[in-house]
């Protein structure tokens, strides 16, 4: 490999890092697609060389967002737990199929994902529409409405094993997809258990960690990693995971829901050109 190309694949681990950051998903999900694309990869290899790239930026995604607010290391170690001989079988199970089949797959799956952020995002800005074109009438009897649905309406706490059941599923689909634990898991934590955007993404994160070091040693063994170019998109992408996590607590959530959505869909189109 020349030195333009690696100067290249820095470049590009860099903005796949920055991106990363933002939206709490270790770059995984462009960098995939990037290399089926531009380096004419097969689904499996390409997925095995992302998470050469993927497996630091994650760890240092996690370190930055600890800094801003502390992780609850209980619900991600139990998350992690549930995660790691699961991601395990979703790697062998994807380095057992035909690659296109696993693109369909991948492509499918990111649409779903993107369709409920959507959705997400679309709900959330609802309330204060209606708050707002209905403020000065029957505000006595909306407060006495709002007082008594709050119990209702009260979210579940994310317990250990809540979190180790997450981890199980998010660790399948991780090992399977070569990333996607974290995908999933976030719009669950911030639908279910109500926690917010950057919180979700923190956990998210921490809880696959050790999922995404068995999926890499799984795909590096079978001979479906290139770390002549993974190597230099770690590189790259460690030096700005840190100024996107710290843009990601800057702007407004629902806006970064809808990022996190668009960048989904992006990758989709991509997966669908290349197919």
């Amino acid at each position: 490999m020349n030195l333009f190309v690696i100067v290249l694949c820095l470049a590009a681990g860099g903005l796949i890092g920055f991106m990363g950051g933002v939206l709490g998903i270790g770059g995984g999900l462009i960098a995939i697609p990037a290399l089926v694309l531009l380096m004419d990869m097969p689904q499996q290899l390409a997925q095995g060389t992302a998470l050469i790239m993927v497996l630091p930026t994650i760890m240092m995604a996690v370190r930055k967002y600890n800094q801003q607010v502390r992780i609850d290391k209980r619900v991600a170690a139990a998350g992690a737990a549930g995660a790691v001989v699961f991601t395990w079988f979703g790697a062998r199970l994807a380095l057992g199929i035909d690659s296109s089949s696993l693109r369909l797959s991948f492509a499918v799956f990111l649409f779903f994902i993107a369709l409920f952020y959507v959705w997400q995002t679309w709900r959330a800005s609802r309330p204060t529409a209606a708050r707002d074109a209905g403020k000065g009438v029957h505000k006595d009897r909306n407060k006495n409405a709002s007082k008594q649905a709050s119990p209702q309406t009260a979210a579940p706490v994310f317990t250990p094993r809540r979190a180790s059941a997450l981890g199980m599923l998010c660790g399948t689909l991780g090992g399977f997809f070569g990333v996607g634990g974290a995908v999933l898991a976030v719009p669950i934590i911030t639908s279910v258990f109500r926690l917010p955007q950057t919180t979700a993404q923190a956990l998210a994160l921490s809880m696959v960690i050790p999922g995404s070091t068995i999926a890499l040693i799984t795909y590096t063994w079978a001979g479906q990693a290139n770390w002549m170019v993974g190597a230099p998109l770690a590189v790259g992408s460690l030096a700005f995971v840190p100024v996107g996590v710290r843009l990601a607590y800057r702007l407004p959530e629902r806006r970064l829901r809808a990022c996190f959505a668009l960048m989904l869909f992006a990758t989709v189109a991509l997966l669908a050109f290349e197919a």
